[in-house]
């Protein structure tokens, strides 16, 4: 494909048009990550997620300039809830990272969720597979925290960031398990407001009284992104997990767990396409959804109706 060859040039445009074509979800998309498969792996991939108003975008702009200072190239994939008119981001780049806006040395590209709940979808995996090919040094994911979000960050980069306030609205005890167990390092942002402290010093009681990795104690950093107060700090720390993870072998098992979400998400995907497509095509979908709709069945008994037609299942996988 002449886009590919273009992008492995260093065309920015084509990396963009090749992004386009990655969310749209085309029949190109395995034809695209069978070409840069074997030019994946270099990038390190950092995750950035916790719930909205935690100052995320400033974290990551005030992180990238950081980068940038040591010379290494940035992608950044901003993950935004779905506009329910157009079905894209919401903020979109335009609003994002303004000061890198111009920058070749940053690639930014907002994505909506497109029904993922906060998730990240297959497209900005494949997204950041791409960026990863491109040739970027650090490539920083920025998710909108909610739902599936946190479960699915983990298995996507190799160091997690959860940044929290002291006004979220939730305290310590409250915070959802999910989020506990991925991160990697908390950052309490905003840590010039009311509550910051006694958010930070609950945080470390409690990851004091619950941490189990033997390799790695995740810490808690204080910040102010919006003044940039902190983060020279926080991006050290970031340094000193990839470090660890380097040396204690964990790294490389990190990667093989994102392979392994990889190949059976694609497989599930497939396996679902096939079935859908199959029963869609007979009407039989139609008639269930219909009598679903009628209160004649329930969806669970449906589904069970569909499993147990074998010629369906033999067509699907034969």
């Amino acid at each position: 494909m002449e886009l590919i060859d273009k992008m492995f040039s260093g065309d920015q445009i084509a990396l963009a048009r090749l992004i386009t074509i990655l969310e749209n979800q085309s029949q190109s998309v395995p034809e695209i990550m069978k070409a840069i498969y074997p030019h994946i792996g270099n990038a390190y991939l950092l995750g950035i997620t916790g719930p909205p108003g935690g100052g995320k975008s400033t974290l990551v702009d005030e992180l990238t300039s950081i980068i940038r200072r040591k010379g290494l190239t940035v992608g950044i994939v901003a993950v935004d809830p779905t506009s329910p008119f157009s079905g894209g981001a919401l903020l979109g780049d335009r609003v994002r990272m303004q000061k890198h806006y111009l920058d070749d040395g940053v690639f930014i590209r907002s994505m909506a969720t497109r029904g993922s709940f906060g998730g990240l979808t297959n497209a900005a995996k494949c997204v950041i597979r791409l960026l990863d090919a491109f040739g970027k040094d650090i490539i920083i994911v920025e998710t909108v925290g909610v739902g599936q979000t946190e479960l699915d960050i983990i298995k996507a980069v190799d160091t997690v960031l959860v940044v929290l306030v002291p006004e979220a609205g939730d305290t310590i005890q409250t915070m959802k398990a999910g989020l506990m167990e991925i991160a990697d390092i908390f950052v309490v942002n905003k840590a010039d407001r009311e509550g910051a402290k006694q958010m930070a010093g609950e945080l470390r009681t409690m990851l004091n009284d619950s941490q189990k990795q033997t390799y790695w104690q995740v810490p808690v950093m204080e910040t102010q992104a919006n003044n940039g107060i902190g983060i020279d700090e926080l991006y050290a720390e970031i340094e000193h997990h990839r470090d660890v993870l380097l040396q204690t072998g964990n790294l490389s098992v990190r990667r093989r767990r994102q392979r392994e979400s990889e190949l059976a998400e694609i497989v599930e995907r497939r396996i679902k396409d096939k079935i859908v497509e199959r029963i869609r095509k007979e009407g039989k979908f139609s008639v269930l959804v219909k009598k679903i709709a009628d209160g004649e069945i329930d969806p669970y008994s449906a589904s069970n109706e569909i499993f147990s037609d074998k010629e369906v299942l033999r067509d699907c996988f034969l």
